[in-house]
């Protein structure tokens, strides 16, 4: 458990478990402590770098707009420090859009991609989600005190008092508009996506998703000859928080990170 000094942020990491690297991001204002019995779970496999974004948990934030784009920076900086070559990345919604633009710019250090619980562009999400975001800011960082959300962050975080600077950075981040079809098309790593069948994302456009990344477009054929590499699970009787804790998910994720090319 240790900090990385990587483009201008000491960010936050731990690791955990041997074996092949696998690159873990968490939600938005969550910690590492979001993912609960997952993370063990894959560190009996892999070798879990668990990271906390800029502003998130134990990693101060930075002189900086909080952005997917230089997130991704910080975290192909952090493969690239720890000398891992390629590591396999996974993220959680606001970790996933992250683990996305890793995908897209920097695919020299992503072997797969396992994105959970995001969309492709910022009107996937259903309407009553967008409202929601439209509402964060440092007003609604004094009512979020109460919330699981600011307790992790209250018992790691350097500077507590940073909470509201955090909530409105987050609402920044997400009221920007965005639209990453193109490059997602282009993504090189094998991919999964990963949905629970009751999201924050309508099922038309996780299949919009999918299909940019050649999937759903045409039968497979009797011997699955004609399969594309990527793959879609929507995880039943889940919803867009809690998914990271299906029983069924890292089964899942084992199946796809060792499936042969």
């Amino acid at each position: 458990m240790t900090y990385a000094d990587v483009n201008g942020v000491s960010l936050w990491y731990e690791e955990h478990g041997a074996g092949e690297p696998l690159v873990l991001l968490h939600g938005g204002f969550w910690t590492i402590e979001m993912f609960g019995e997952l993370l063990p779970a894959l560190a009996q496999r892999w070798r879990v770098i668990a990271v906390e974004l800029q502003g998130h948990g134990h990693t101060p934030d930075a002189d900086r707009p909080l952005r997917y784009e230089t997130c991704a920076d910080d975290v192909a900086a952090l493969i690239r420090h720890l000398g891992i070559g390629r590591a396999d990345v996974m993220g959680y919604s606001l970790g996933a859009g992250t683990a996305v633009r890793v995908a897209i710019q920097h695919p020299d250090v992503v072997r797969r991609l396992v994105v959970i619980s995001t969309p492709v562009r910022r009107t996937g999400w259903f309407p009553e989600v967008l409202a929601g975001m439209a509402q964060l800011g440092p007003e609604a960082a004094e009512g979020m005190k109460g919330s699981p959300l600011y307790a992790a962050y209250a018992k790691v975080a350097p500077r507590v008092e940073d909470w509201p600077v955090l909530a409105t950075k987050v609402g920044e981040l997400l009221r920007r508009d965005y639209d990453w079809s193109p490059e997602a098309a282009r993504i090189q790593a094998r991919t999964m996506l990963m949905y629970a069948d009751a999201d924050s994302i309508p099922p038309a456009h996780i299949g919009e998703f999918y299909a940019l990344l050649g999937g759903g477009l045409r039968d497979a054929d009797w011997d699955a000859s004609k399969r594309v590499a990527s793959r879609l699970a929507i995880i039943p009787g889940r919803t867009h928080y809690d998914i990271t804790g299906a029983p069924s998910l890292p089964g899942m994720v084992e199946e796809f990170l060792t499936a042969p090319d």
